[in-house]
């Protein structure tokens, strides 16, 4: 029961969301016991975000919540691939990005709660 909310300053084209959600399909993987095939995503463009103080370049925040624990060993493994595709993709630099993990324990889904 992975979700990631994924935040930009800046415009996406269609494909570049497409791309993006492919990318990060793949890279929840990286945390066991979660795949694509539970994933929920929101891509968000042309957000007003603001990075010490200003909005003058590409910035991104991305919050990765998921149900139950986050093996610490993934983490930086994670974030790194998260700073990848939004460089690649978005060109957003690594130093504009903002990666957050939530463990969530109180989930529902389908009209009840895990």
């Amino acid at each position: 029961m992975p979700f990631i909310n994924s935040r930009v300053s800046i415009d996406m084209t269609e494909q570049q969301k497409e791309t993006i959600k492919e990318k990060l399909g793949s890279a929840i993987a990286m945390i066991p016991g979660k795949s694509e095939e539970w994933l929920m995503l929101e891509l968000a463009d042309n957000c007003n975000l603001y990075f010490k103080g200003a909005n003058t370049q590409p910035l991104a925040m991305i919050e990765i919540k998921v149900f139950g624990k986050i093996p610490e060993d993934c983490l930086d493994g994670m974030t790194k691939r998260i700073c990848e595709i939004y460089e690649t993709e978005l060109q957003i630099k690594k130093d504009c990005i903002y990666v957050k993990y939530e463990e969530c324990y109180k989930w529902g889904w389908n009209g009840s709660n895990f």
